[in-house]
């Protein structure tokens, strides 16, 4: 775990970081000075614009993900495996720029009557898209040489700070939301410009396709993977954009503005499992090759173990605080209490179950994953159109958070069949008994003695108190607190020496 380890160090302070731009964006300046109708159609326009970008990858970063270690020398550019990838990309989004431009007209009368304003943005979708796709290309390669760090920089920090940039001079009355728009968008394609640069500065850009050399039975095995994994991601990704598309087109941009600013706190909550998958996929990838499954189980239980602690502490820190924090926020967010709870429930479970998908995808039996996934896009769509009628954004919320609960224990139950591979390990009983009692420790005791923000920052640094301490003394997750006891015997060398 050495590797995975120091880049997740690296990469989770560089998250911190930009989980500090994101939240002072989202969690504060949208709402302090954009309507919920403005922040709703960011919200769409964003996702929509990274969904078709994944599609126009033309699944590019998952055959790195899986054959990038076959093709690892340095001295042969890696047998042109990155120009492969790019023509790949470069066609994708040729094809769907084309599709876009055909169905121009069914999109937008399907937003005609909710949220009319954005079909006037409707091409500002490519201008997110097509550099994205480049993007997430790059990203991967460079993953798949552990080098995380400055697509992590530029991804969660420069595009957040050019963000706060942007509302700053709105707020100011600088610039007009409309060019906040195009502004923000147009962001989008500095990440992509920088990391081609940093590629040719490493000596690894090849984009001579005479150059490809990659035998034709391998390639065949290549398109094989590509096209099972495909329609595969398409539809997980589907899901992830199904919810604020429903609720625009069902309720409005208003309702999407307050679901999808929960939504980004739910997801930023998850940073840490989110490097920590990051970090561990090209492992998995590297272990599949020589057929070491028992290297797998142990990065499947370690994975899975913290990422239920992250899940349950980020989970218990907002919800105990849950009425001093949406007290912060203007009134047409009272129901982001219950949108936060059902999806918090479905990441968590999400997170924890997280690394099997990577695990499926990366083996033998990769074409099972679409199974799982078409049932998840089919389950997820008739919750919504039978939830948001009724609940509106809570019914989106808890749709989805039941889909995903089912979604994954199956796939888990087939990883667990076919490999013998499952992510449980006792002590995360242990931590599920000490977040309940942590729970009701402040369900019954209300600590509602002062002023909101004394409230909130008292209440926060006992429940750290309790939780910390309990678990470092029960070594409740030992991969964790192994860790904190060799930064703590490094700063106590430290002092000594002085």
């Amino acid at each position: 775990m050495g590797i995975i380890q120091n880049s997740a160090i690296k990469t989770s302070v560089i998250s911190y970081f930009g989980l500090i731009f994101g939240y002072l964006n989202k969690g504060l300046l949208f709402v302090m000075f954009l309507s919920t109708e403005e922040i709703g159609l960011i919200n769409l326009i964003l996702p929509i614009g990274l969904l078709l970008a994944q599609f126009s990858n033309f699944n590019s970063a998952n055959i790195i993900w899986r054959f990038f270690p076959f093709f690892r020398n340095h001295e042969m550019k890696h047998f042109g495996f990155l120009s492969l990838n790019l023509l790949l990309v470069t066609l994708g989004s040729l094809l769907f720029s084309l599709l876009f431009y055909i169905f121009e007209g069914p999109i937008s009368m399907f937003y005609s009557q909710k949220s009319p304003e954005f079909i006037e943005y409707y091409y500002w979708i490519l201008i997110v898209a097509i550099p994205t796709a480049f993007y997430f290309t790059f990203d991967y390669y460079l993953r798949a040489m552990y080098k995380n760090v400055l697509s992590v920089f530029l991804k969660d920090i420069v595009l957040r700070l050019l963000t706060t940039v942007f509302i700053v001079l709105y707020a100011l009355e600088i610039i007009s939301f409309d060019l906040l728009v195009h502004f923000i968008c147009l962001s989008y394609m500095l990440p992509m410009v920088v990391l081609g640069f940093y590629l040719k500065k490493l000596n690894e850009w090849s984009t001579s396709y005479k150059k490809i050399n990659i035998h034709r039975r391998f390639l065949k095995v290549m398109w094989s993977f590509s096209m099972y994994s495909y329609f595969n991601m398409m539809g997980a990704l589907l899901v992830v954009t199904l919810d604020v598309v429903m609720i625009s087109s069902y309720i409005g941009l208003a309702a999407n503005g307050v679901y999808s600013t929960i939504l980004y706190l739910t997801s930023a909550l998850l940073v840490p499992y989110r490097t920590l998958l990051r970090v561990t996929a090209p492992l998995i990838s590297e272990y599949w090759k020589k057929s070491d499954v028992s290297s797998i189980n142990i990065v499947y239980k370690k994975v899975s173990s913290i990422s239920l602690v992250i899940g349950v502490f980020g989970f218990l820190i907002v919800w105990i605080n849950r009425e001093e924090l949406f007290q912060l926020l203007p009134n047409s967010f009272a129901d982001g209490i219950y949108i936060f709870f059902f999806l918090m429930i479905g990441k968590v479970i999400d997170a924890y179950f997280g690394l099997n998908g990577t695990i499926l995808v990366t083996s033998k039996k990769f074409r099972y994953d679409i199974i799982f996934t078409t049932f998840l896009v089919v389950l997820v769509i008739l919750l919504n159109m039978l939830f948001i009628p009724i609940w509106g954004v809570i019914g989106a919320a808890l749709s989805t958070s039941i889909a995903y609960v089912m979604y994954n224990l199956l796939r888990m139950s087939f990883i667990w069949y076919h490999y013998n591979l499952k992510p449980f390990k006792i002590h995360q009983i242990k931590l599920l008994v000490l977040g309940t009692a942590t729970f009701l420790v402040f369900y019954f005791i209300p600590f509602n003695y002062f002023s909101l923000w004394t409230n909130l920052i008292l209440r926060s640094i006992i429940f750290c108190l309790i939780f910390g301490s309990i678990f470092y003394y029960y070594k409740i997750e030992p991969e964790i607190v192994g860790y904190l006891d060799k930064e703590i015997n490094a700063i106590k060398k430290r002092f000594i020496k002085k």
